[in-house]
């Protein structure tokens, strides 16, 4: 584990329903990285029989299964496996004996995950890659339900149930699908059921879901809405948007969900009972709120293992800048070119704010200065459409610690080459923004524009810059230390944008200093 600049890991996630191989590279610059994820749907829930054991045939299944992924992690050169186990092992009460023949028959030692640590492991994963502070999580797998609750990103409580969509399934569902009476039932049971937790009745809080179900559920949704973003992490659903979801799904035949997009085949038969119980769960928690995460166990294991040899890789109340050093690392971005371009913009954001040109807001600073960071890296794929490259870079990939109404404001920002420019990207985005935000982005778009320029040869030359009016003129006096040429020349061509902001004519002084 000292090899922790250099990490490769595979996790074995053994589940009730599917058994899933992810493999991880970890590095201290790029951060965590998934390369690799195959799955298989196994459904080892249906193999305990009925006097609680795992079937010979289900043993079978999992023995050939978990040697089938030891032959792709040979060939990827991975030898550092961790494989965790949950309720359809766990709930077996033959489980020693499953533990004892993989090892016979594999070499891979099977790690049963208790119900704690199972909601543990989700939890971390939710609070390493979201900004939401408080929220109830709900990971629905195929034979346990865990629940838990956080305040200000600390564990307040966890509960796991005994139940999950494949044996909510054959426990109350007897066809391929759900009827009105049967639904009915299910919801009766699971309300009963979530109402015996005190701690999370009418808290109020956002209700952030985990695992394949929940995932399809906004895949679907996304699917029907016509989404114009890709991506589910941190994707937000409103109660009547499930409920809607809900009503549409019932209607159709097993037939017609098996073709649906978005829906993965092998969710077909339990999507429906997946809604009921995260529509139930809202209807007890008393919000309106629901939130996906797309990472969970998985995410939470290898998390917990890259901590155990690094304490400080990963910050869960500054969640977007890990994040961003990721992305700006990837496209060629130093951290001494991201720090100039972050200073940059909040001194020029700050000054503007004194002489009343803006009203200052916090959560614009901190908007303005985190697209700083990015601005135009899209450069990295082609100079002469940078802008292009950049806006989709960013608004098509997800980037934890930012929901996707921010993710879509950081693009606008970090891709502004003109008002044209801006209001081609904008336009699939109307609904989310008022006229009054986008013109406020399409401004500080065009500030960002005008940073950039001080720093175009990447050499940090431009240290510090000042505002002052005098006649309606804005003089803007830049500090520097060593030759300026390009920037000089890059500024005076990007000033008119920054003249149209202010409406007022702009004069640029460069001055050099000699730094201590």
């Amino acid at each position: 584990m000292n090899h922790m600049n250099n990490l490769k890991t595979a996790i074995i996630d053994i589940g009730s329903n599917t058994i899933r191989l992810v493999l991880y590279k970890y590095d201290k610059n790029e951060g965590l990285h998934e390369f690799g994820n195959i799955k298989t749907a196994a459904r080892l829930r249906t193999y305990l029989l009925p006097s609680g054991e795992m079937s010979e045939e289900g043993m079978r299944l999992l023995s050939q299964t978990l040697l089938s992924f030891k032959q792709i992690l040979e060939d990827y050169g991975v030898t550092d496996i961790l494989a965790a186990a949950t309720a359809a092992v766990r709930q077996a009460v033959n489980r020693d004996e499953v533990v004892e023949r993989m090892k016979r028959e594999t070499g891979i030692e099977l790690d049963i995950l208790s119900e704690e640590e199972e909601a543990y492991f989700g939890f971390l994963a939710v609070v390493n890659s979201m900004d939401t502070p408080s929220a109830v999580t709900i990971d629905i797998g195929g034979g346990s339900t865990e629940i838990t609750l956080f305040k200000n990103k600390k564990l307040q409580k966890t509960y796991s149930f005994p139940f999950g969509t494949v044996s909510l399934k054959q426990k109350f569902v007897s066809g391929a699908i759900m009827n009105e009476e049967e639904r009915q039932a299910l919801h009766v049971y699971v309300k009963q059921q979530f109402e015996t937790l005190n701690w999370i009745r009418k808290v109020n809080l956002p209700i952030i879901a985990i695992g394949g179900s929940a995932r399809n559920v906004a895949q679907v949704h996304q699917q029907q809405i016509q989404y114009p973003l890709s991506g589910i992490h941190q994707y937000e659903m409103q109660e009547a948007d499930l409920l809607g979801l809900k009503r549409n799904l019932s209607k159709m035949t097993f037939e017609q969900l098996k073709q649906l997009d978005g829906l993965s085949t092998d969710r077909a038969d339990i999507i429906v009972p997946a809604l009921e119980v995260f529509t139930t769960l809202m209807n007890v928690v008393g919000t309106e709120n629901f939130q996906l995460s797309k990472k969970g166990l998985r995410e939470g294991l290898i998390i917990n293992r890259v901590l155990q040899g690094d304490a400080k890789a990963f910050d869960k109340y500054n969640v977007f800048a890990e994040n961003a050093k990721r992305i700006a690392f990837e496209y060629g971005r130093s951290e001494e070119e991201m720090d100039t371009l972050h200073q940059l913009s909040g001194q020029l954001y700050r000054e503007s704010c004194d002489l009343e040109l803006f009203n200052y807001k916090e959560e614009d600073l901190r908007l303005i200065q985190r697209a700083a960071k990015v601005f135009g890296i899209g450069e990295y794929i082609e100079l002469d459409s940078s802008s292009q490259h950049t806006f989709y870079l960013l608004s098509n990939q997800s980037i934890a610690g930012m929901n996707h109404i921010n993710r879509i404001k950081l693009a606008l920002l970090a891709s502004y080459k003109n008002r044209d420019y801006f209001r081609r990207f904008s336009a699939p985005f109307q609904t989310w923004l008022t006229r009054e935000e986008l013109k406020e982005l399409r401004d500080f778009g065009a500030l960002l524009k005008f940073v950039y320029a001080l720093n175009v040869s990447k050499r940090n030359v431009a240290k510090q810059l000042t505002l002052e009016m005098i006649d309606q003129v804005i003089h803007i006096q830049v500090i520097i230390k060593g030759s300026a040429i390009a920037e000089i020349y890059q500024a005076e061509k990007a000033k008119k944008h920054i003249e149209r902001v202010f409406k007022r004519e702009v004069q640029l002084h460069f001055k050099e200093e000699r730094w201590q």
